[in-house]
């Protein structure tokens, strides 16, 4: 890929949030919630795969509510990341794999996110799993495991290890949650349920993923998501082509601060951001006079 046909993919972890019926696209409930989601932002975070793979008639719904260029993304199912941990699941990726067939060009990463449990001494699994994987889809795979950022041999050749395959390595930034804590009770849901480990950024595959949450002030939080902004250029300028998903506590801002995100890279790679204005409500109300 060359750099100029590269796209930067914005997202946020769902497509349906009861506050943004409230807000500024109150008046288009008539719509799914998918078709509304989709003529804005360009990618989601599939995790209700983690619990449970799609009917057809849901997939079928799906690619046709979304609006092209939109890219799903989904998990593996807890069933091959947490109970099994990669080990005699033939049956279920079977499965997961004919599901994932529907989707075609629409799909954009499958993530393989991997419990705490799962360490640097599980690196030969990990190897032997991704062997086995088609090589028709795109990768990414998100550790929780202290060991795998040591910056040490064993990280290094985890890292080896997605770069020859090109997997993605999933980055989630929690940082501003975990360095500014409040006592609210939206705050402690999402320190209770967000890892805090380190933040070591590269890119291991062509499509890079990036899961940011805020604080619950997410305007506080600008001095961590700006650095953001350069590293996304300068993927997209390598010829890569990112996801980022940007997430707020309860979700409830997560818009916003995915449209600070894009029009910040859209004023420095113009035509190669994937999203269109998320409405406030000063521009609704403009709409109506």
């Amino acid at each position: 890929m060359q750099p100029g046909s590269a796209r930067c993919y914005i997202g946020l972890p769902q497509w349906n949030h009861p506050d943004w019926d409230d807000g500024p696209l109150a008046g288009s409930s008539q719509l799914s919630p998918l078709i509304r989601y989709s003529r804005y932002f360009s990618s989601v975070e599939g995790n209700t795969t983690f619990y449970g793979l799609p009917s057809s008639d849901a997939i079928s719904r799906w690619l046709n509510e979304a609006h092209t260029p939109f890219q799903f993304c989904f998990k593996f199912p807890q069933t091959i990341s947490h109970q099994a941990q990669l080990r005699h699941c033939n049956k279920e990726l079977t499965e997961l794999f004919n599901c994932m067939d529907r989707f075609e060009d629409r799909l954009g990463l499958l993530c393989l996110q991997l419990p705490e449990s799962f360490g640097v001494d599980n690196l030969d699994l990990l190897s032997r799993f991704f062997q086995d994987l088609p090589e028709d889809f795109s990768y990414a795979v998100e550790v929780r495991n202290i060991g795998f950022f040591q910056k040490d041999e064993q990280e290094r050749s985890f890292n080896r290890l997605l770069m020859e395959r090109d997997i993605n390595r999933i980055t989630f930034d929690t940082r501003p949650l975990f360095n500014h804590p409040q006592n609210d009770p939206v705050t402690r849901e999402a320190l209770s349920a967000k890892p805090n480990m380190p933040v070591h950024v590269l890119a291991t595959g062509q499509r890079p993923m990036v899961r940011f949450i805020t604080a619950l002030d997410w305007q506080s939080s600008m001095d961590y998501l700006n650095p953001w902004i350069n590293k996304a250029v300068q993927w997209l300028d390598e010829g890569r082509s990112p996801f980022f998903f940007l997430h707020t506590p309860d979700n409830k801002r997560s818009p916003e601060v995915a449209r600070l995100f894009a029009s910040k890279l859209e004023e420095q790679r113009p035509g190669q951001v994937c999203f269109s204005d998320w409405p406030d409500l000063q521009q609704q109300q403009s709409a109506l006079f």
